[in-house]
């Protein structure tokens, strides 16, 4: 195996999943790039996680609120599951339909939503829009329970059009219009919950969704310049044929997959800044009848997938989940799970808990001077500790290399081993000139395992280790 076969398999695990170490790696390169893409690509194929394992561990994630709870929960799933693209994929939708604890104050609600998306993230995107249309969760998040016949609210109407399918506009053009939200709002209305159960004695509760016959406005409407007494499926069917909504979903499939891309309120006036790409998402979304896993099969398999490489800030839960991947940390139940997933938090990404219905904004914006100062130091307490399993087998490796081994080679095997990741030169130069200090501090005597260990959280306290 070449090692541009490790690097290009390592691009694909740290976009489609949470990054794998270079045994992993090693492992999955044998089977061919191709092969591994159709393996995520049917999760089903694969082991599944262990809901019941952690859930008879830590019985009080169901009782917490926050990441006591179900946010713990969460990024243990993303930190030991074996269906890393179905995990990846539940946080993309999370963010496309964003929902928050906030307003609803129900964890296991959204724990029913997640569980939702993950059971249809590689679906038809109409299937999608159909799940959440009905998903509790969502109905009172956005108001659609207070949607009546003859008192429309168009809160929900309103964002399904501007941020789960179509977006404001595209090419400077509107992709709607006010009355179109009016008449989506009519078509939604007695899409509502089952009544509420007081919430003691009974503690927490899922909603169900319930379809009032009696509160929907069955009268003439037009939408996207078609008429007829639409209801809500009705409206979804007009979307999802919409060219607005194949672009909209694939600069979105781009933004979290490829490389990042101006916010979405700019992109009706944004273009693409790779519109070939985007247009090869469309006409795969369109030659398939909309279906997501025939959009990311033509992505991870093009050129522009492969060649993007370092092109996006690795958001906090794929930052917080990738390094505990690396150190092999938390691949089974363990105590104080909390404290990680709160690390996302820290760097700005409350899970569960995104700070409006526009979700969270990416890029660059993930980063200031007080989220970077908490990214460095989880990720340099994590690989400095060299008892936990992933940091010994680098250190082995390392070791393995024998006395003989340059400093430049040991930065080297380092940056491949961590990787591989692609640094400057100047960078590497860094690298080596700590080497070189440890050596003149300490001698020819000093520990090897706290030289790699200084070594490696240098490494993770880069520029470069913040980007997928």
């Amino acid at each position: 195996m070449s090692n541009s076969d490790i690097e290009l398999m390592a691009h694909l695990f740290r976009r489609a999943g949470f990054g794998s170490n270079r045994q992993i790696l090693e492992e999955y390169c044998e089977k061919g790039y191709e092969a591994v893409v159709e393996e995520l690509l049917n999760p089903e194929k694969q082991p599944e996680f262990d809901d019941d394992l952690i859930w008879r561990y830590a019985p009080y994630f169901r009782m917490g609120t926050g990441a006591p709870g179900y946010q713990s929960y969460w990024m243990y799933r993303m930190i030991s599951t074996p269906r890393q693209l179905e995990e990846k994929l539940t946080l993309f939708w999370h963010h496309v339909f964003a929902t928050s604890h906030s307003k609803l104050n129900r964890n296991p609600q959204i724990l029913k939503q997640l569980t939702m998306l993950r059971e249809n993230c590689l679906g038809n995107f109409r299937d999608i829009l159909m799940e959440v249309s009905k998903d509790p969760a969502m109905i009172f998040w956005l108001d659609n329970c207070d949607n009546h016949k003859g008192a429309p609210n168009e809160n929900f109407g309103r964002e399904l059009l501007e941020l789960f399918s179509m977006g404001v506009g595209k090419d400077n053009e509107f992709n709607y219009s006010e009355d179109d939200v009016k008449s989506a709002a009519r078509a939604f209305s007695g899409w509502t919950m089952a009544p509420q159960l007081p919430r003691y004695p009974y503690g927490d509760y899922n909603w169900e969704f319930e379809y009032r016959e009696d509160d929907h406005d069955d009268d003439e409407k037009t939408f996207l310049g078609e008429t007829g007494n639409f209801n809500g499926q009705d409206i979804i069917d007009i979307i999802i044929k919409q060219p607005a909504t194949a672009r909209f979903i694939s600069r979105h499939l781009y933004n979290f997959f490829v490389a990042d891309e101006p916010q979405v309120p700019s992109w009706q006036t944004t273009p693409p800044q790779d519109i070939q790409a985007i247009e090869a998402l469309e006409k795969a979304y369109f030659e398939s009848g909309y279906d997501i896993r025939a959009m990311l099969r033509v992505l991870f398999n093009s050129e522009f997938f492969k060649e993007a490489r370092f092109q996006r800030v690795k958001c906090p839960a794929e930052f917080v989940a990738g390094v505990m991947r690396l150190v092999e940390d938390y691949m089974e139940p363990k105590p104080n799970v909390h404290e990680i997933a709160y690390a996302a938090t820290y760097m700005g990404q409350d899970l569960l808990n995104p700070p409006t219905v526009e979700g969270w904004h990416t890029g660059h914006e993930w980063i200031d001077s007080g989220a970077l100062v908490e990214r460095i130091n989880f990720a340099s307490s994590q690989v400095g500790d060299t008892s936990k399993p992933g940091v010994k087998k680098i250190v082995d490796r390392l070791k393995a290399l024998g006395a003989e081994a340059s400093d430049g080679e040991i930065v080297d095997n380092t940056l491949e081993l961590v990787g591989p990741l692609q640094v400057t030169e100047a960078r590497k130069l860094d690298l080596i000139r700590y080497l070189e200090h440890y050596r003149n501090t300490y001698g020819e005597e000093g520990d090897f395992n706290e030289k790699i260990a200084g070594l490696l959280q240098l490494v993770v306290a880069s520029r470069e280790y913040q980007f997928a």
